[in-house]
């Protein structure tokens, strides 16, 4: 059986229209005072881990997505890197059809609600890119419900720029 490809067009992250799945956060005045413009962060479940994590060139087509219940979680690019990620709404249940695509340029970086379906960081342009991610100690082991899109729907996903 062949499978079905879906292209999602990539949409600017901007804090309104990424606002069903986190926040996106971009540069502020040092002296700004803590608002709900700032990283609204949950990371009391357990010991908060701050990584780079340096991820190969994958291509913009994916076939599975991820989910933390737990907590919050954050990611961005380091060197102005732009990226791209697949995103549905926090739900227990992922809904397909609510799977969009979103451009990330390299000055801002993204919060995910706790419960946001994920795929990526995802990019075509570099070898690697290195990525700071913020979320639990154990957040990869403990709270990590994966969906093979491929083997549950018959479908993959291609994110244009």
């Amino acid at each position: 059986m062949t499978s079905q490809l879906r292209q999602l067009k990539a949409h600017l992250a901007e804090p309104e229209n990424f606002a069903p799945y986190g926040q996106v956060i971009c540069p502020t005045p040092d002296h700004k005072p803590f608002d709900s413009q700032d990283a609204q962060l949950f990371l009391n479940q357990g010991q908060p881990r701050f990584y780079i994590m340096r991820l190969p060139r994958r291509g913009l087509k994916f076939t599975q997505i991820t989910h933390h219940i737990r907590c919050t979680q954050c990611l961005g690019s380091l060197n102005g890197k732009e990226w791209f990620i697949g995103v549905a709404p926090p739900a227990d249940e992922l809904r397909v059809d609510q799977i969009q695509a979103f451009r990330v340029p390299g000055d801002r970086f993204i919060k995910l609600e706790m419960g946001t379906w994920h795929a990526g960081p995802y990019f075509d342009h570099e070898e690697f890119i290195d990525f700071y991610n913020l979320e639990l100690a154990d957040t990869n082991i403990t709270d990590h419900e994966t969906i093979n899109l491929l083997q549950t729907y018959n479908l993959e996903f291609q994110i244009t720029p």
